[in-house]
């Protein structure tokens, strides 16, 4: 099942169980797939609209957004927003595949290096490239960047 299928059926679960905040969520998500969709029309990707890599790309941008409002909330003192954003990323993360442990976001970068032929600073785009290929939605590439440069430089 792909990851639009696993949405939809997710959001028709919570209508049947009757989670409002779940399923406020779901349909956020939902929202931004076809805004993908609608943004890919017209391009040579269209044929299959939104792969499964774009919808994990769509997942962690939302994760991050709701972390950052998250703390913005917390530092103004808005507990109770801060605490609808953290249980929206519950509900997104459900969809998302397990994330990597520092030790295995290490050696994913050492294997990328290694695929991607880098010898210098000038090759951390490949050495990115490849890891976007293989690890969306199981890295924080935010974190990736400093670390790939770091080995290469």
């Amino acid at each position: 099942m792909n990851m639009r299928d696993r949405v939809n059926q997710a959001l028709k679960d919570a209508m049947k169980s009757k989670e409002a905040d779940r399923l406020s969520t779901l349909r956020l998500i939902n929202a931004a797939i076809k805004d993908k969709d609608i943004a890919l029309r017209g391009t040579a990707d269209e044929e299959g609209g939104v792969s499964d890599a774009d919808v994990l790309g769509i997942l962690g941008r939302m994760v991050k957004q709701r972390q950052e409002s998250a703390r913005a909330y917390e530092e103004g003192g808005r507990l109770e927003l801060a605490e609808k954003e953290l249980s929206e990323i519950k509900v997104i993360e459900d969809f998302l595949p397990r994330q990597l442990t520092d030790e295995e976001a290490e050696s994913a970068v050492d294997a990328a290096i290694s695929e991607a032929g880098a010898a210098s600073i000038r090759d951390m785009g490949k050495v990115m490239a490849v890891l976007k290929a293989k690890y969306t939605g199981q890295m924080d590439f935010g974190k990736a960047g400093p670390l790939v440069k770091s080995r290469l430089g």
